[in-house]
């Protein structure tokens, strides 16, 4: 860092996004994102053909189309470039010295930075020795709550009384539910924000709808938190959604059921890979997301990492003490996972 950096960010540990090396042809199992494109109808045309001007600061379209899906008004919803930007907005607003941040030991690594980079006190709370959260920690607490449910990188889920609870007997303060990998298996909790004002959901269009190189997140909650989210964004960056980040978006909703089918076959890969590893010997978390979180005691985390990386393939390794024996595996095609399976054997000499 150089001498002119301010002493405020003297101490900041960046987010160490996963690894992509252009040194030779790998199969990506490492970042989560889909396999497979969300519509193969996609034109720009009209996106292009208008570059010259501004994007719509509203998102008027999208916002109109998403709010269809979900049911909910079009003032209760507002878009991202990507939902780590809403994230970070959400520790803008919420969090402060008198206000703390507080969430998992075990989550989302993203949450820790945005604490720093907002100069905001955080509480990390331990998950239990099966590295599921215990909502009992969080009832009460009179924080700001951040949770990704499914969590990341554990793939476990909370459900939809358990997240109620944690909003419900924190009235005074913002619950932020992070919603990324909702759509591979567990409970959105979008129909609560009519209930609590003090909810806010987030979700992103990288995982379930394919986008992950578009950028495009978005948060769902009452008009009231909407409106100081828009204040932040205004008063940073209103153009933040880009033309051809829309007309991908719109094209995507309007292929709904094209996203849906991809989310079964990742689902349908992911029991797959859970029962071949499960042959291999390897104990692999019930996983609500597109990746699974596995170890085998026949080879350390570090070392199956970097041995299938080595082979062409990667995964992602936490250096993490509790979780340290673990990697976690996106789902990918089924071919892209016979070959996975097919390394891993040669591994451990199967």
């Amino acid at each position: 860092m150089s001498e002119y950096l301010s002493t405020k960010y003297k101490n900041l540990v960046p987010y160490v996004p996963g690894e992509q090396p252009r040194d030779k042809k790998y199969i990506k199992l490492n970042t989560n994102e889909s396999p497979f494109q969300a519509s193969n109808n996609v034109s720009l045309d009209d996106a292009i053909n208008n570059i010259m001007l501004y994007s719509d600061p509203t998102c008027l379209s999208l916002r109109k189309k998403i709010a269809d899906i979900f049911k909910i008004d079009i003032d209760e919803i507002m878009f991202s470039n990507g939902s780590d930007e809403m994230l970070n907005f959400a520790f803008m607003a919420y969090t402060d010295n008198m206000t703390p941040a507080v969430f998992p030991d075990i989550t989302y690594g993203f949450y820790k930075v945005f604490s720093n980079v907002n100069n905001t006190p955080y509480i990390e709370i331990p998950l239990k020795d099966d590295l599921s959260i215990d909502i009992n920690d969080y009832i009460n607490i009179n924080r700001t709550i951040f949770i990704a449910n499914p969590n990341a990188p554990t793939g476990l889920a909370l459900s939809l009384s358990d997240i109620e609870k944690i909003v419900k007997t924190n009235p005074k303060n913002i619950v932020v539910i992070d919603e990324a990998y909702v759509d591979f298996g567990s409970e959105s909790v979008v129909p609560l924000i009519k209930k609590y004002d003090n909810l806010l959901v987030i979700g992103t269009f990288s995982k379930s709808r394919s986008m992950a190189g578009a950028r495009l997140g978005y948060a769902i909650a009452s008009k009231k938190i909407i409106n100081d989210l828009n204040t932040l964004r205004y008063s940073l960056n209103p153009y933040n959604i880009n033309s051809l980040t829309m007309s991908l978006a719109l094209n995507v909703l309007e292929n709904n059921d094209k996203v849906m089918d991809n989310v079964k076959k990742i689902i349908e890969n992911r029991n797959y890979l859970t029962d071949e590893l499960k042959k291999l010997g390897f104990s692999t978390i019930d996983s609500k997301t597109n990746f699974v979180f596995t170890k085998t005691d026949k080879i350390s985390g570090k070392d199956l990492y970097q041995e299938l990386k080595n082979r062409g393939v990667l995964v992602r390794h936490f250096d993490i003490e509790r979780i340290k024996d673990y990697v976690r595996i996106t789902i990918g095609t089924k071919d892209e996972l016979d070959t996975l399976i097919k390394k891993i054997k040669e591994i451990i000499e199967v």
